[in-house]
Protein backbone atom coordinates (compact mmCIF):
# COMPACT_ATOMS: atom_id res chain seq x y z
CA UNK A 1 0.00 0.00 0.00
CA UNK A 2 1.04 3.64 -0.54
CA UNK A 3 0.15 7.00 -0.45
CA UNK A 4 0.55 9.80 -2.45
CA UNK A 5 -0.73 13.54 -2.62
CA UNK A 6 -4.23 14.60 -4.47
CA UNK A 7 -4.36 18.07 -4.17
CA UNK A 8 -6.39 20.18 -1.42
CA UNK A 9 -10.12 19.58 -0.27
CA UNK A 10 -11.62 22.78 0.05
CA UNK A 11 -10.90 24.11 3.21
CA UNK A 12 -7.35 23.88 1.76
CA UNK A 13 -6.05 20.73 3.73
CA UNK A 14 -4.17 17.95 1.85
CA UNK A 15 -6.27 15.43 0.52
CA UNK A 16 -4.19 11.94 0.27
CA UNK A 17 -4.82 9.41 -2.13
CA UNK A 18 -3.98 5.75 -0.84
CA UNK A 19 -3.28 2.79 -3.63
CA UNK A 20 -4.07 -0.49 -2.35
CA UNK A 21 -2.75 -3.32 -4.52
CA UNK A 22 -3.91 -7.54 -4.30
CA UNK A 23 -0.12 -8.23 -5.89
CA UNK A 24 -2.53 -10.02 -8.51
CA UNK A 25 -3.94 -7.82 -10.54
CA UNK A 26 -6.41 -5.79 -8.68
CA UNK A 27 -5.90 -2.57 -7.61
CA UNK A 28 -8.18 0.14 -5.45
CA UNK A 29 -7.38 3.90 -5.11
CA UNK A 30 -9.02 5.68 -1.81
CA UNK A 31 -8.63 9.55 -1.37
CA UNK A 32 -9.09 10.77 2.34
CA UNK A 33 -11.78 13.34 1.22
CA UNK A 34 -15.05 11.63 1.46
CA UNK A 35 -13.50 8.24 1.98
CA UNK A 36 -13.82 7.70 -1.65
CA UNK A 37 -12.80 4.89 -3.93
CA UNK A 38 -11.66 6.77 -7.31
CA UNK A 39 -10.43 3.96 -9.16
CA UNK A 40 -10.87 0.29 -9.21
CA UNK A 41 -8.81 -1.63 -11.27
CA UNK A 42 -9.71 -5.38 -12.08
CA UNK A 43 -8.48 -7.79 -14.97
CA UNK A 44 -10.96 -9.58 -17.31
CA UNK A 45 -10.58 -12.86 -18.56
CA UNK A 46 -8.48 -11.83 -21.35
CA UNK A 47 -6.25 -9.89 -18.78
CA UNK A 48 -7.13 -6.78 -19.97
CA UNK A 49 -7.05 -4.03 -17.27
CA UNK A 50 -9.71 -1.74 -17.02
CA UNK A 51 -11.13 0.79 -14.17
CA UNK A 52 -14.44 -0.31 -13.48
CA UNK A 53 -15.88 2.50 -11.01
CA UNK A 54 -16.57 5.73 -12.00
CA UNK A 55 -14.24 8.28 -10.84
CA UNK A 56 -13.26 11.68 -11.67
CA UNK A 57 -9.82 13.67 -12.40
CA UNK A 58 -8.99 15.75 -9.60
CA UNK A 59 -10.12 17.41 -6.59
CA UNK A 60 -11.55 20.07 -8.53
CA UNK A 61 -14.30 17.82 -10.02
CA UNK A 62 -14.87 15.95 -6.67
CA UNK A 63 -15.34 19.03 -4.55
CA UNK A 64 -18.05 20.38 -6.79
CA UNK A 65 -21.57 18.47 -6.70
CA UNK A 66 -21.22 15.19 -8.29
CA UNK A 67 -23.69 11.92 -7.58
CA UNK A 68 -21.55 10.64 -4.43
CA UNK A 69 -19.00 8.93 -7.20
CA UNK A 70 -17.37 6.04 -4.81
CA UNK A 71 -17.81 8.27 -1.51
CA UNK A 72 -18.62 7.12 1.83
CA UNK A 73 -22.21 8.33 2.63
CA UNK A 74 -23.22 8.90 6.28
CA UNK A 75 -23.90 9.74 9.22
CA UNK A 76 -27.63 8.09 7.51
CA UNK A 77 -27.32 6.88 4.20
CA UNK A 78 -30.21 7.03 1.81
CA UNK A 79 -33.20 9.17 2.85
CA UNK A 80 -34.78 10.27 5.68
CA UNK A 81 -38.31 11.63 5.04
CA UNK A 82 -38.79 15.33 5.85
CA UNK A 83 -35.69 15.45 7.05
CA UNK A 84 -37.29 14.73 10.32
CA UNK A 85 -37.10 11.81 12.83
CA UNK A 86 -37.80 11.53 16.77
CA UNK A 87 -35.71 9.48 19.26
CA UNK A 88 -36.46 9.07 22.84
CA UNK A 89 -39.47 11.67 22.41
CA UNK A 90 -36.68 14.33 20.99
CA UNK A 91 -37.56 15.47 17.30
CA UNK A 92 -34.01 15.88 15.00
CA UNK A 93 -33.85 17.71 12.02
CA UNK A 94 -31.76 16.60 8.63
CA UNK A 95 -31.32 19.33 5.96
CA UNK A 96 -33.59 18.33 3.39
CA UNK A 97 -31.85 18.60 -0.07
CA UNK A 98 -33.74 16.11 -2.28
CA UNK A 99 -37.15 16.79 -3.29
CA UNK A 100 -37.92 18.02 0.48
CA UNK A 101 -36.27 14.81 1.99
CA UNK A 102 -33.11 14.60 3.93
CA UNK A 103 -30.37 12.04 1.65
CA UNK A 104 -27.42 10.62 2.47
CA UNK A 105 -26.37 12.59 5.97
CA UNK A 106 -27.42 15.88 4.19
CA UNK A 107 -25.45 17.98 2.09
CA UNK A 108 -22.14 18.43 4.50
CA UNK A 109 -22.07 14.54 4.99
CA UNK A 110 -19.65 12.02 5.31
CA UNK A 111 -18.97 12.30 1.57
CA UNK A 112 -17.67 15.93 1.67
CA UNK A 113 -15.19 15.17 5.68
CA UNK A 114 -11.94 14.67 5.81
CA UNK A 115 -11.06 11.44 6.85
CA UNK A 116 -7.80 10.34 9.00
CA UNK A 117 -6.30 7.37 6.83
CA UNK A 118 -3.35 5.05 8.17
CA UNK A 119 -2.03 1.44 6.89
CA UNK A 120 -4.58 -0.98 8.62
CA UNK A 121 -2.73 -4.45 7.55
CA UNK A 122 -0.52 -4.86 10.37
CA UNK A 123 1.97 -7.41 9.66
CA UNK A 124 -0.35 -9.65 7.39
CA UNK A 125 1.83 -9.52 3.87
CA UNK A 126 -1.72 -11.33 2.55
CA UNK A 127 -3.29 -8.04 3.09
CA UNK A 128 -3.35 -4.22 2.00
CA UNK A 129 -5.63 -2.33 4.00
CA UNK A 130 -6.60 1.35 4.84
CA UNK A 131 -8.49 2.83 7.96
CA UNK A 132 -10.04 5.83 7.98
CA UNK A 133 -11.51 7.46 10.91
CA UNK A 134 -13.44 10.40 11.36
CA UNK A 135 -15.16 12.20 14.84
CA UNK A 136 -18.87 13.65 14.14
CA UNK A 137 -20.01 16.12 16.84
CA UNK A 138 -23.40 15.90 18.40
CA UNK A 139 -25.48 17.72 16.29
CA UNK A 140 -23.50 17.59 13.35
CA UNK A 141 -26.23 17.81 10.47
CA UNK A 142 -28.85 17.53 12.91
CA UNK A 143 -28.10 14.38 14.28
CA UNK A 144 -27.39 13.73 17.72
CA UNK A 145 -24.36 12.33 19.88
CA UNK A 146 -21.09 12.60 18.86
CA UNK A 147 -19.92 9.67 16.49
CA UNK A 148 -16.49 8.11 16.12
CA UNK A 149 -16.28 5.97 12.61
CA UNK A 150 -14.12 3.82 11.65
CA UNK A 151 -14.13 2.30 8.06
CA UNK A 152 -11.28 -0.04 6.77
CA UNK A 153 -10.94 -0.85 3.20
CA UNK A 154 -8.74 -3.75 2.36
CA UNK A 155 -7.89 -5.61 -0.28
CA UNK A 156 -6.35 -9.23 -0.32
CA UNK A 157 -4.61 -11.23 -2.62
CA UNK A 158 -7.87 -13.04 -4.38
CA UNK A 159 -8.89 -9.74 -5.20
CA UNK A 160 -11.35 -9.22 -3.34
CA UNK A 161 -12.19 -5.40 -1.66
CA UNK A 162 -14.04 -5.57 1.84
CA UNK A 163 -15.21 -2.76 3.82
CA UNK A 164 -15.58 -2.86 7.33
CA UNK A 165 -17.76 -0.35 9.17
CA UNK A 166 -17.57 0.37 12.93
CA UNK A 167 -18.82 3.15 15.19
CA UNK A 168 -19.53 4.30 18.67
CA UNK A 169 -21.69 7.03 20.40
CA UNK A 170 -21.82 8.76 23.39
CA UNK A 171 -25.57 9.36 23.02
CA UNK A 172 -28.61 7.69 21.29
CA UNK A 173 -28.82 8.45 17.80
CA UNK A 174 -29.26 6.87 14.15
CA UNK A 175 -26.42 5.48 11.92
CA UNK A 176 -26.76 3.70 8.42
CA UNK A 177 -23.78 3.48 6.58
CA UNK A 178 -22.85 2.36 2.91
CA UNK A 179 -20.38 3.00 0.08
CA UNK A 180 -21.85 4.73 -2.75
CA UNK A 181 -19.43 3.51 -5.97
CA UNK A 182 -20.45 3.42 -9.51
CA UNK A 183 -19.52 -0.19 -11.22
CA UNK A 184 -19.74 -0.72 -15.15
CA UNK A 185 -17.36 -3.98 -15.51
CA UNK A 186 -17.17 -3.10 -18.89
CA UNK A 187 -14.80 -0.04 -17.79
CA UNK A 188 -15.75 3.57 -16.56
CA UNK A 189 -17.08 5.69 -19.55
CA UNK A 190 -17.54 2.49 -21.88
CA UNK A 191 -21.07 2.63 -22.45
CA UNK A 192 -23.66 1.73 -20.30
CA UNK A 193 -24.55 -1.12 -18.27
CA UNK A 194 -27.79 -1.99 -19.84
CA UNK A 195 -26.18 -5.33 -20.99
CA UNK A 196 -25.02 -6.16 -17.85
CA UNK A 197 -26.86 -9.06 -16.04
CA UNK A 198 -27.69 -8.63 -12.38
CA UNK A 199 -29.40 -11.22 -9.85
CA UNK A 200 -30.28 -10.38 -6.71
CA UNK A 201 -30.77 -12.52 -3.21
CA UNK A 202 -34.09 -11.14 -2.62
CA UNK A 203 -37.74 -11.50 -3.28
CA UNK A 204 -38.78 -8.30 -2.27
CA UNK A 205 -38.04 -4.32 -2.59
CA UNK A 206 -39.57 -1.36 -1.49
CA UNK A 207 -42.08 0.56 -3.57
CA UNK A 208 -41.53 4.35 -2.96
CA UNK A 209 -43.33 7.67 -3.62
CA UNK A 210 -42.38 10.23 -6.08
CA UNK A 211 -39.81 11.42 -3.40
CA UNK A 212 -38.20 8.07 -3.09
CA UNK A 213 -39.60 7.07 0.37
CA UNK A 214 -41.21 3.76 1.08
CA UNK A 215 -44.46 3.67 1.15
CA UNK A 216 -45.08 0.81 3.32
CA UNK A 217 -44.01 -3.00 4.14
CA UNK A 218 -41.82 -4.55 1.31
CA UNK A 219 -43.41 -5.70 -1.94
CA UNK A 220 -43.00 -8.93 -3.94
CA UNK A 221 -40.60 -8.58 -7.20
CA UNK A 222 -42.31 -11.88 -8.82
CA UNK A 223 -44.48 -10.94 -11.83
CA UNK A 224 -43.19 -7.54 -11.73
CA UNK A 225 -39.53 -5.89 -13.77
CA UNK A 226 -38.20 -6.13 -10.13
CA UNK A 227 -37.96 -9.78 -10.52
CA UNK A 228 -33.93 -10.65 -10.51
CA UNK A 229 -34.09 -13.52 -8.57
CA UNK A 230 -32.44 -15.23 -11.54
CA UNK A 231 -29.94 -12.95 -13.87
CA UNK A 232 -31.00 -11.18 -16.20
CA UNK A 233 -29.40 -8.13 -18.31
CA UNK A 234 -30.78 -4.75 -16.11
CA UNK A 235 -32.27 -3.25 -18.84
CA UNK A 236 -34.48 -5.93 -20.15
CA UNK A 237 -37.79 -4.46 -18.42
CA UNK A 238 -36.21 -0.90 -17.42
CA UNK A 239 -38.62 0.77 -19.78
CA UNK A 240 -41.80 -0.72 -19.38
CA UNK A 241 -44.61 0.99 -18.51
CA UNK A 242 -44.81 1.29 -14.42
CA UNK A 243 -45.06 3.94 -12.24
CA UNK A 244 -42.20 2.70 -10.04
CA UNK A 245 -39.59 2.70 -13.30
CA UNK A 246 -41.56 6.00 -14.44
CA UNK A 247 -40.84 8.12 -11.99
CA UNK A 248 -37.29 6.84 -11.20
CA UNK A 249 -36.12 6.95 -14.36
CA UNK A 250 -34.95 3.34 -14.00
CA UNK A 251 -34.39 1.58 -10.94
CA UNK A 252 -33.48 2.90 -7.75
CA UNK A 253 -34.99 1.20 -4.60
CA UNK A 254 -34.41 -0.80 -2.01
CA UNK A 255 -34.74 -4.82 -2.39
CA UNK A 256 -35.28 -6.78 0.89
CA UNK A 257 -32.18 -9.20 0.83
CA UNK A 258 -32.79 -12.89 2.01
CA UNK A 259 -31.86 -13.17 5.98
CA UNK A 260 -28.35 -14.41 6.64
CA UNK A 261 -28.03 -17.63 8.33
CA UNK A 262 -26.72 -16.11 11.74
CA UNK A 263 -26.76 -12.73 13.24
CA UNK A 264 -23.90 -10.52 11.69
CA UNK A 265 -23.04 -13.59 8.87
CA UNK A 266 -22.14 -12.33 5.60
CA UNK A 267 -24.25 -13.74 2.81
CA UNK A 268 -24.12 -13.21 -0.94
CA UNK A 269 -26.26 -10.14 -2.15
CA UNK A 270 -25.77 -9.74 -5.77
CA UNK A 271 -24.38 -10.69 -8.85
CA UNK A 272 -23.63 -8.68 -11.53
CA UNK A 273 -22.02 -9.89 -14.93
CA UNK A 274 -20.71 -8.14 -18.31
CA UNK A 275 -20.99 -10.35 -20.88
CA UNK A 276 -19.07 -8.68 -23.17
CA UNK A 277 -15.44 -8.35 -21.22
CA UNK A 278 -16.10 -11.58 -19.25
CA UNK A 279 -16.13 -9.84 -15.83
CA UNK A 280 -17.75 -10.50 -12.83
CA UNK A 281 -18.62 -9.44 -9.08
CA UNK A 282 -20.70 -10.67 -6.39
CA UNK A 283 -21.51 -8.25 -3.20
CA UNK A 284 -21.53 -10.20 0.07
CA UNK A 285 -22.65 -8.24 3.26
CA UNK A 286 -24.16 -8.28 6.84
CA UNK A 287 -26.65 -5.44 5.97
CA UNK A 288 -30.51 -6.62 5.32
CA UNK A 289 -31.08 -4.03 2.34
CA UNK A 290 -29.44 -3.36 -1.28
CA UNK A 291 -29.96 -0.12 -2.67
CA UNK A 292 -30.24 -0.45 -6.68
CA UNK A 293 -29.39 2.16 -8.59
CA UNK A 294 -28.96 2.52 -12.42
CA UNK A 295 -27.36 5.96 -12.76
CA UNK A 296 -30.92 7.47 -13.90
CA UNK A 297 -29.59 10.80 -13.72
CA UNK A 298 -25.92 10.74 -15.37
CA UNK A 299 -26.32 12.74 -18.44
CA UNK A 300 -23.08 12.75 -20.04
CA UNK A 301 -21.74 16.63 -18.08
CA UNK A 302 -19.28 14.58 -15.95
CA UNK A 303 -16.16 12.56 -17.32
CA UNK A 304 -13.33 10.84 -15.95
CA UNK A 305 -9.31 10.93 -16.55
CA UNK A 306 -9.59 9.87 -20.08
CA UNK A 307 -12.69 12.42 -21.13
CA UNK A 308 -15.19 10.02 -21.26
CA UNK A 309 -18.32 11.18 -20.58
CA UNK A 310 -20.65 8.89 -17.96
CA UNK A 311 -24.13 8.53 -20.22
CA UNK A 312 -27.31 7.99 -18.72
CA UNK A 313 -27.18 4.64 -17.36
CA UNK A 314 -23.46 4.22 -17.50
CA UNK A 315 -23.10 2.52 -14.11
CA UNK A 316 -24.98 1.00 -11.23
CA UNK A 317 -24.43 1.32 -7.31
CA UNK A 318 -25.26 -2.16 -5.10
CA UNK A 319 -25.44 0.33 -2.03
CA UNK A 320 -25.31 -2.36 1.15
CA UNK A 321 -27.32 -0.53 4.13
CA UNK A 322 -30.83 -0.53 6.10
CA UNK A 323 -33.27 0.66 4.57
CA UNK A 324 -34.40 3.94 3.51
CA UNK A 325 -36.51 6.40 6.15
CA UNK A 326 -36.06 3.73 8.92
CA UNK A 327 -35.86 6.14 11.99
CA UNK A 328 -39.62 6.88 10.98
CA UNK A 329 -40.47 2.57 10.63
CA UNK A 330 -40.47 0.69 13.71
CA UNK A 331 -40.99 -2.08 11.69
CA UNK A 332 -38.38 -1.71 9.91
CA UNK A 333 -34.43 -3.00 10.98
CA UNK A 334 -33.12 -1.11 13.53
CA UNK A 335 -30.99 1.64 13.12
CA UNK A 336 -30.69 2.75 16.31
CA UNK A 337 -27.29 3.04 18.43
CA UNK A 338 -26.71 3.88 21.49
CA UNK A 339 -24.11 3.97 24.16
CA UNK A 340 -22.12 1.06 24.44
CA UNK A 341 -23.06 -0.25 22.10
CA UNK A 342 -21.14 -0.93 18.65
CA UNK A 343 -22.62 -0.64 14.96
CA UNK A 344 -20.76 -2.69 12.67
CA UNK A 345 -20.89 -4.26 9.43
CA UNK A 346 -18.90 -5.91 6.37
CA UNK A 347 -19.26 -5.67 2.61
CA UNK A 348 -17.46 -7.74 0.20
CA UNK A 349 -16.74 -7.46 -3.73
CA UNK A 350 -15.57 -10.33 -4.88
CA UNK A 351 -14.60 -11.21 -8.36
CA UNK A 352 -15.09 -14.98 -9.23
CA UNK A 353 -13.82 -14.74 -12.66
CA UNK A 354 -10.50 -14.08 -11.80
CA UNK A 355 -8.29 -17.55 -12.01
CA UNK A 356 -4.95 -16.38 -9.28
CA UNK A 357 -2.40 -19.02 -8.41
Amino acid sequence: MTGSPFGTAPDGTPVHRWRLDSGSGVSADVLTFGGIVSSLRVPAPSGCVDDIVLGLPGMAEYSAPNPYFGALVGRYGNRIAHGEFILDGETHRVPATDRGHALHGGPDGFHRRLWKGSPASGNRSDLAALRLELRSVDGDMGFPGTLDVEVTYSLDRSGTLAIDYRARTDRATVVNLTNHSYFNLAGAGHGNVLGHTLELESDAYLPVTAGAIPLGPPAPTAGTPFDFRTARPIGDRIDEEDDQLTSAGGYDHCWVLAPAGAPGALRRAARLADPESGRRMEVWTTEPGLQVYTGNTLDGSLAGTDAKPYERHGAVCLETQHFPDSPNRPEYPRTVLRPGEEYRTRTEFRFPHLTLS
